[in-house]
């Protein structure tokens, strides 16, 4: 499938989530977003109003990343985040699921955890994505998040943090697909800085790519 290169942009949200960013670097996260025509900018949720301010008139997102990068907060704080992100302007939320109840078998606590910030998120009119982290999944963990997903109905789904032991693999978009079909987007983040492998995420039906090398992807695409 062919893809333009405004048609691979429009899928980039472009990240900047480290210990040490500064405001010129979110001054450059921002003006590098509106210049390029990417989704979104993907940050931590302490600089959202800044960038909500820097992104004014544009059509790009702010996005807020809960409970980041280890998903190892309580639900009501994963919630409470996720309503202060929202009231200081974050268009899109990405949170981390709890993987430790995951791996006890508690899927109740699971579905419980993605409702209620499905639920604020929806209530808001806010996109909402749940990170699995695959990284440290089994295949079988994998497949539980996603028919949990599948039933409970956030935007997207996304294979990974980019801070964890592995990023994005083909193999695991394949495996997410498989299990929740067109009714939840993927998105793909962690370890994606090449044209080619954002193409072939593409190809395979990710509709969301994070990564912080959006500028380098894009421009090594041709016309």
């Amino acid at each position: 499938m062919t893809h333009t290169r405004s048609e691979i942009a429009a899928m980039i949200d472009h990240t900047l989530l480290k210990a040490d960013a500064t405001r010129q670097g979110f001054e450059k996260l921002c003006s590098e977003a509106k210049e390029y025509g990417f989704a979104m900018v993907a940050i931590n949720p302490a600089p959202v109003a800044l960038c909500k301010e820097l992104l004014a008139g544009s059509k790009v997102h702010v996005g807020a990343a809960i409970a980041f990068p280890l998903g190892q907060t309580t639900i009501e704080d994963k919630v409470r985040e996720t309503e202060v992100a929202i009231g200081n302007g974050a268009d899109e939320i990405d949170y981390v699921v709890n993987i430790t109840q995951l791996k006890e078998g508690n899927t109740k606590y699971i579905e419980d955890e993605m409702r209620r910030i499905v639920d604020v998120c929806r209530a808001h009119d806010v996109l909402i994505k749940v990170i699995f982290e695959n990284c440290y999944l089994t295949d079988d963990e994998k497949r539980t998040l996603a028919k949990i997903a599948k039933e409970v109905g956030p935007d997207f789904i996304k294979t990974s943090t980019g801070f964890g032991t592995g990023g994005a693999t083909f193999a695991d978009v394949e495996l997410m697909r498989e299990v929740v079909g067109d009714a939840v987007q993927i998105k793909a983040a962690g370890g994606i800085r090449s044209a080619e492998d954002a193409m072939k995420f593409v190809d395979l039906g990710v509709t969301r790519l994070g990564t912080s090398a959006g500028v380098a992807i894009v421009n090594a695409l041709e016309d």
